[in-house]
Formats: C-alpha cells, structure tokens, sequence
C-alpha cells in the first residue's frame, strides 16, 4: 500500500486500499498527521539528517482506529526530497484486525503482497487450534468417561467396590481429624441364588437392578451405595445416626426387599440380610476392622434366620 507526500506532508496520493480505509472522506489534499500518528522512524545508518525520515523504516498508527498499526520504509522522491515522499506500508501484525475491521478482500493487496498468504496461515492455524480444541475436549470427556466406568458397577449403575473403598478410606480420615461420624452397612441378598437358578441369570439381573434401585432410595445425598459383587452391597451413610436410626432404615430397607419383583409378569421374592459396624464405636476407626465387624454382624443377621439387620458393638453384636 502506498501512500505519497509532498514536501509540506499533504497527501497527493495513495493506493486504492488505503483510500477504503482513510475514507470515506477526502484523503488527497488532506495533511499526513489527519490520519496518522507517526510512532517511530529510525533512520539508516548512514542518515544523519533527523529533521526528514527519508529512507527510514516507520511505525505509524492509524488515528481512526488506534489499535491497528502499519509498518513501513519511508523514500525521498526527487532530488533531496523535492516531489515528496513514497511510503510503502503494510499492517504487518495486524493484517487479521485490519481484514475484519475494514472488509478487506483478496482484490484490496497486490499480487506481490505476501498479506494473502498470510491470512491463508493464519486461517490454517486457526482450523488446526479448534481441531486441537475439540480433540482435546474429546479425549477428556474420554478421559472422564473411563473414570466414570473405573468406578461404576455396569450392570446396576451404582459404584463398585473400588470407588466404595476409596469413599471408605476418605470418610475414615475426616473422622481422625474430627469430622462427621459414619456408618459401614453390608447388605446380602438372600434367596437370590434361587432366583438366578430357576429363572435365569437375565430374571437375576433385573432383580439385582430392582434392589439396587431400593437402596440407592434409602439413602441421603452424600452417602455412598456401591455394588461389591454378585448379590452383595455396600453403604456408607455420612452423618449423626444413631443405633436406633440404623436399626430402623435396616428393617425397612429389608421391608422394601422382600415385597415381590415382578420379571415378565412372574414375581420373584427374595429378602435381605444386613450387618452394620458404627465408627462412634471404634476410638480410632480403622477399615480392615471395621469391615470385618459390619461382616460379623451380617454373619448372625444370617445365623438368626435371615432377613434381619444386626449392628456390631465393641465386643458383641447387638
């Protein structure tokens, strides 16, 4: 883009792209500082003469729109600059600006201009950045997705054993360091081997979904129900409960469990035994302790008849 002053800095000339961006008022005849702010010239090195910036490379600012800048070399046109100066200008680093500011097209640079080719990049760059983008964002949703499957049960939806252990382990340290205390249940279902062999592992699957369904209802916001494996379950219930409050969401839990599960149209009738070890009783809750207790509990839950809930105290089962 050129731009031609004469001796006193009027414009006489420019090239037609920089009549579309200094209009679309008079340009020619107009004086050089109307639209531009001249940030720097630096001179050759042979020039000594700073009282014209002939021959120098210069940094100009568009007054209209401050935040786009040109660059360029300035040269003297006629003997010791008598016809003027020729500027040859460019956006430089804010071609992109310029483009979207002033409409620019293909037809606004010269043939020679490099300027194309670089918005051709620029766009190269800027497919290949949202590319990257959405790849990145595809592989953390991945990402979290196999978290999501690490620590989920697929057939019941609930957590497995190993996000239960870890919510276990968690829930055991706030406890040493005064947090909330928290109860550890083991639900085993009974009579469910019956179901699995006289209906098929297909009926056993829906019938785990049902029960699965009824725990995860029973529970509160924050507490944890996980499937530890076949017709076993985990619970960690957070919070102040009591013997009496563990006592009473056991029965009604097993209540819940042994009303009939209907699997295409046959009902299907199991029960549930449940063993429960209270970290209020432990001064130190420790895990492995812990599970084997709840464990005992569900050992005479069992041994008392099934279909019952039992709790672990220190040194006997209550």
């Amino acid at each position: 883009m050129f731009l031609w002053l004469d001796r006193h800095g009027v414009i006489c000339a420019a090239g037609p792209t920089l009549m579309k961006i200094l209009g679309p008022g008079p340009v020619v005849g107009t004086a050089f500082e109307t639209h531009f702010h001249l940030r720097r010239a630096r001179a050759r090195r042979h020039e000594q003469d700073e009282a014209h910036p002939g021959g120098r490379k210069l940094i100009l600012m568009l007054l209209s729109h401050p935040e786009i800048g040109l660059r360029g070399t300035a040269v003297e046109v006629g003997p010791e600059g008598a016809e003027g100066m020729l500027l040859n200008l460019t956006f430089g680093i804010h071609l992109a600006d310029a483009v979207r500011e002033f409409g620019l097209t293909e037809g606004d640079f010269a043939t020679s201009d490099l300027a194309i080719e670089l918005l051709y990049l620029r766009e190269a760059k800027a497919a290949v950045m949202d590319e990257l983008r959405a790849l990145n964002g595809r592989l953390e949703e991945a990402r979290r997705a196999a978290e999501r499957q690490a620590l989920t049960d697929p057939l019941t939806g609930l957590a497995n054993r190993r996000a239960f252990d870890a919510a276990l382990q968690k829930a055991v340290r706030a406890q040493a360091h005064g947090g909330a205390p928290f109860a550890l249940v083991l639900v085993d279902l009974d009579h469910f081997k019956q179901v699995n062999d006289h209906m098929g592992h297909a009926a056993g699957d829906q019938v785990l979904n049902w029960a699965s369904a009824i725990l995860a209802q029973e529970v509160r916001r924050g507490d944890v129900v996980a499937r530890a494996g076949g017709d076993e379950f985990v619970l960690l219930l957070r919070g102040a409960i009591d013997r009496a409050g563990l006592q009473t969401l056991g029965r009604r839990m097993i209540a819940r469990l042994e009303e009939p599960c209907l699997v295409d149209g046959t009902p299907c009738r199991i029960s549930a035994s449940i063993g429960i070890a209270f970290s209020r009783d432990y001064p130190e809750p420790e895990v492995d302790r812990m599970l084997a207790d709840a464990d005992a509990a569900l050992y005479e839950a069992k041994r008392s008849g099934r279909g019952r809930c039992a709790i672990h105290a220190a040194g006997a089962v209550a």
